[in-house]
């Protein structure tokens, strides 16, 4: 794969301001790129297509995907974390050494900031919803998590939410500035705070994992019959949010694919 990291991801950035299919931004926040380990923010701000979002960025980068992401806070109306999960190394840096051979890292995470100010409560599960549909998705997850800014909240808990945020550990949520440092390159100073508010509030994870423009792709046996040849669906998705059942931890999975195979029992 041509290019390094810090090339792509630039590109990759370029593409979400510049793509015309995208809804204006609001507010745009600029984002650096250089050599990093580990997670790489790209972090702007885009109203709400999550469909030519993840597209337009994909085409960018051209990797494949291994999961689509996004978090927000417990009830909190006007932001969330997109976070799009590659599949695929490169290297870190332009540097080349006549018969030396430089190592390749996993290509890291990036994040936009959606805005959804303004939007009814099920509207951003609606575009997730219709996105998991074009892209392919057999399901979209939903889970609920508590705050775990408590006593004897377990370490899963607290790393479960680090990473739904998009930090790699608790080093890296504690450098600030939207973790800029050793694994991220961008000014994301929301995300800190989210993180915060969340941590008191709990928050929500959206994930799926599309197979057009995925690595499920791949995968011969994954028989679903109402995929298209290019791997997608068209709208309209049959499928609408549900609601809330009530506090503390919830998982709901929304079932988008479907296959005509029989399923023989174990014995």
């Amino acid at each position: 794969m041509e290019g390094t990291l810090p090339e792509r991801n630039m590109a990759a950035g370029a593409a979400l301001f510049k793509s015309p299919v995208l809804w204006k931004p609001r507010r745009c926040r600029t984002f650096k790129s250089g050599p990093v380990v580990g997670f790489v923010v790209v972090f702007v701000e885009v109203r709400m297509n999550l469909f030519e979002t993840v597209t337009a960025h994909s085409a960018a980068m051209r990797l494949p995907l291994y999961a689509v992401t996004v978090t927000s806070v417990a009830r909190h109306p006007d932001a969330a974390l997109l976070s799009l999960h590659w599949h695929g190394f490169l290297r870190q840096t332009p540097l080349k050494m006549p018969g030396v051979e430089l190592p390749r890292r996993p290509v890291p995470l990036s994040i936009a900031r959606l805005d959804i100010s303004g939007e009814r409560p099920d509207t951003l599960e609606q575009a997730l919803l219709e996105a998991a549909w074009q892209l392919g998705a057999w399901d979209l997850e939903r889970i609920v998590r508590p705050p775990w800014w408590r006593l004897g909240a377990p370490a899963t808990e607290v790393s479960e939410a680090l990473r739904a945020f998009g930090y790699a550990d608790e080093e890296d949520a504690a450098a600030g500035n939207g973790g800029a440092g050793e694994h991220a390159v961008a000014q994301a100073s929301d995300r800190d705070q989210m993180l915060r508010e969340a941590s008191r509030r709990g928050y929500v994870r959206w994930l799926f994992r599309p197979r057009k423009g995925g690595i499920w792709s791949a995968i011969p046996e994954d028989a679903d019959d109402t995929l298209d040849s290019s791997g997608g669906r068209t709208l309209p998705c049959p499928v609408v949010p549900g609601l809330a059942s009530g506090p503390g931890p919830q998982r709901i999975v929304y079932r988008l694919g479907h296959a005509n195979v029989p399923v023989l029992g174990s014995g």
